[in-house]
């Protein structure tokens, strides 16, 4: 099978901490990403849920613009 070059940004940090994730886990970054790809593929969906970060979550949205309204009041 022929082999890509795939190229991506991230976060310098979160680039290292993976590495050294992987590294524990006696895998390449490399690896670990076609792991992923290969279960993504497979599956047909993201491996694992997915959701709104509980700060930028409606109820919370709203919270923070009543709190500005009654501020500036």
């Amino acid at each position: 099978m022929a082999q890509v070059m795939v190229n991506f940004r991230m976060d310098e940090d979160l680039k290292k901490d993976m590495e050294r994730t992987c590294k524990e886990m006696g895998l390449t970054l490399t690896a670990a990403f076609t792991m992923f790809a290969a279960k993504v593929t497979k599956e047909q969906r993201i491996p694992f849920e997915i959701a709104v970060a509980p700060f930028n979550g409606k109820e919370n949205m709203e919270r923070i613009e009543r709190a500005v309204a009654d501020a500036n009041a």
